[in-house]
């Protein structure tokens, strides 16, 4: 029996990628009940992360992993996006190697597990329940890879979007304008299927406002005709200037 034990976790340790969480629910289907993890646990093999969560003993783990393992062992149709994917994709105005504020995005009703949002993760963790676009876009998802595993980040085309979801309250406009600035190489098809299917009329009208301030070519291939813009009036900023193609208050010194 003893000899089986060693194998199982000479197993487990091989199999599993540094930096990286295991939920005790994908332990056990992989065959690890409560006693196994228990005794390794107290040998020193493994350590929890939480409630319902280890690593490695010893093991640097970072939001990275922990996302891993609410994307691909809790099947959580979460995904990280907005100005985080847009960093990583090395679109924001200042690119550094940390992340301070990491916005994960979600489906309303979903929640993150307890191990997850209590763990020291060195950054400020921002989940996001929103309804801003159907789940069935999957296609405008990508993988990120980090160390030896990836996780499922949105496409600049979403990321940037995300973002303006923000404006003004958790993202700056004139931040927003800076990184907008750098993304003319985004995809028409994705950008059409994105605007089309976008449930914010506010994110639509600054999505484009932003983009046809820079001129970007891509914009000569959208069917604006299909996008529903809504009516009426959007108030972004106070105290601001209304740009009368798309009825929304941007900051008077954008204008000037």
């Amino acid at each position: 029996m003893a000899t089986q034990n060693r194998t199982k976790i000479n197993a487990l340790i091989n199999n599993w990628p540094k930096g990286t969480v295991y939920t005790a629910s994908y332990l056990k289907r992989l065959g690890y009940n409560y006693d196994l993890l228990r005794d390794y646990k107290k040998s020193g093999w493994i350590e929890p992360v939480g409630n319902g969560a280890y690593k490695l003993y010893g093991d640097k783990v970072e939001w990275y992993g922990g996302v891993l393992a609410l994307q691909n062992q809790l099947n959580l149709k979460i995904h990280v996006g907005g100005k985080t994917a847009l960093t990583l994709k090395g679109f924001a105005h200042y690119i550094s190697d940390k992340i301070p504020k990491c916005f994960i995005y979600g489906y309303r009703g979903e929640k993150l597990p307890t191990w997850f949002k209590q763990y020291n993760w060195n950054t400020n963790i921002r989940f996001v329940t929103t309804n801003l676009f159907p789940d069935t876009l999957t296609d405008t998802l990508s993988n990120y890879s980090h160390r030896d595993f990836s996780i499922r980040i949105s496409a600049p085309e979403r990321a940037a979007m995300e973002m303006l979801y923000h404006v003004p309250n958790e993202q700056g406009f004139d931040e927003a304008k800076k990184i907008m600035e750098n993304l003319f190489t985004l995809r028409p098809t994705l950008v059409q299927r994105l605007l089309e299917n976008c449930n914010s009329i506010k994110v639509k009208r600054l999505f484009m406002y932003f983009a046809e301030k820079e001129n970007f070519p891509w914009i000569e291939e959208l069917n604006l005709s299909k996008i529903d813009f809504g009516h009426g009036e959007r108030l972004i900023v106070s105290n601001g200037i209304l740009d009368k193609k798309y009825q929304i208050t941007v900051p008077k010194e954008i204008e000037l």
